[in-house]
């Protein structure tokens, strides 16, 4: 299966920011045979917990603690490739919860400011991470796929439409779409979040998935009327 990870741009925020300090994690673990799937649970935990915090208005504790689940994020793959163990397990897994945890902020968030609003917030990110992982995935011609473990099953209902529903709208992107869609992948969306957590604007973090859908919505509508 492709990584939902896996990116043809270069991730400003992830690659200068999470990436060194993540690394430096992954070389701690890698001798004391931890595996990456734990790491992929360390970094959901930490999201959860974030969630409570949001859903307690401790704003600036679940700013935090969503950096700390980016930073074990990143730390996870390097681990898995450091000490040979990628695996689709832990890939599922590695997507499956970061959706599962998404959904549990933005609950969280719900209670501060509206449902609906924290709805909507869920689905522009979700939206806005489907075009980033799709549109490289489509770039390179990578087929979406999984295999029929039960994680397998799982991430075919939990992302299977959202790959099918992307390749009826992307069409060629161009390396301009690729590289705007690079930068707008989890690391970064996490980033937003808790600035905006931590200014006490949480709202402030729907405006800015609307507009990151804008910009994508856009660009792909000029790769589609090129011949």
């Amino acid at each position: 299966m492709p990584d939902r990870k896996q990116r043809g741009g270069f991730d400003l925020v992830c690659e200068l920011l999470f990436r060194p300090p993540a690394h430096l994690v992954a070389r701690a673990l890698a001798p004391l045979r931890v595996s990456p799937p734990l790491v992929v649970v360390a970094g959901a935990a930490a999201g959860f917990a974030a969630a409570f915090e949001a859903g307690g208005h401790a704003f600036l504790a679940a700013a935090l603690l969503l950096q700390l689940k980016t930073l074990l994020d990143n730390a996870d793959g390097q681990l898995a490739r450091a000490t040979g163990r990628v695996s689709d397990f832990g890939r599922y897994l590695d997507s499956e919860s970061d959706l599962v945890v998404n959904a549990a902020v933005f609950a969280g968030l719900g209670i501060s400011i509206g449902p609906w609003i924290a709805l909507a917030g869920f689905a522009l990110l979700t939206a806005v991470l489907s075009l980033n992982f799709n549109v490289e995935r489509i770039s390179r011609g990578a087929p979406a796929s999984c295999d029929r473990s039960p994680l397998g099953r799982a991430y075919g209902v939990l992302y299977g439409w959202q790959d099918r529903l992307a390749e009826r709208i992307v069409r060629r992107p161009s390396r301009t779409t690729v590289l705007v869609a690079s930068n707008f992948g989890l690391s970064p969306q996490l980033l937003v979040l808790g600035i905006c957590l931590a200014l006490g604007e949480p709202r402030a973090d729907v405006a800015v998935a609307a507009a990151c859908l804008a910009v994508l919505s856009v660009l792909i509508a000029i790769d589609r009327r090129k011949p």
